[in-house]
């Protein structure tokens, strides 16, 4: 008896120890799918800060547009806090602005931006029925982070799941052999005297 708890207790060591291998490095199968896995985190990471520098531009524009001035200038004004191609898209949309071409063609380069594609369609709008289009960005510019804000607490919920899988692995066979089978072998003893 004494030789099963040993091997229960080598087993349980054996399952929680670090598989280590000759070649569990060098793998290069494993090595191009951390990589892709990388490249797709830095693409999520980027549309984040693409999405936050776009929340910080529509606060910005917000403001501009309730200080007083005309919408080419106060998109002017915040192409340096936008990313480039955004500021490409804003520049593009000013100067088509300052030159008269209508609402909805000036605002075109804006809808395929992260963030942006309602503002186009707020300025397509107030442009037509004549109210301020600081507070449509003001409060796209709040939506977003809020759903930046969410985003981020469901990464971090999974996280935490994810982190406690690995552990839960590792500690049950401790659990089970430090803890449950004493006690059955204990019964186990006892019933062997008594029967």
């Amino acid at each position: 008896m004494l030789t099963g708890v040993a091997l229960i207790l080598l087993g349980g060591a054996v399952f929680c120890w670090p598989r280590l291998g000759p070649g569990a490095t060098a793998r290069p199968g494993r090595l191009l799918a951390r990589l892709r896995g990388r490249a797709a985190r830095d693409r999520r990471v980027g549309g984040v800060s693409e999405l936050l520098r776009s929340a910080v531009t529509l606060d910005l524009l917000s403001a501009c547009l309730a200080g007083g001035l005309p919408v080419p200038v106060a998109l002017e004004a915040v192409v340096p806090a936008a990313s480039p191609k955004t500021a490409v898209a804003l520049r593009s949309v000013s100067s088509h602005l300052a030159v008269g071409v209508g609402p909805a063609e000036a605002w075109a380069p804006v809808r395929d931006r992260p963030g942006l594609a309602e503002l186009s369609v707020a300025a397509v709008r107030t442009a037509r029925a004549g109210t301020a289009l600081a507070e449509h960005a003001k409060d796209l510019a709040r939506r977003l982070r809020e759903s930046l804000s969410a985003e981020a607490e469901e990464r971090a919920e999974r996280a935490g799941v994810l982190l406690a899988a690995p552990i839960g692995l590792c500690f049950l066979p401790a659990f089970l052999c430090l803890g449950v089978l004493p006690v059955v072998l204990g019964l186990a003893g006892r019933l062997d005297g008594v029967l």
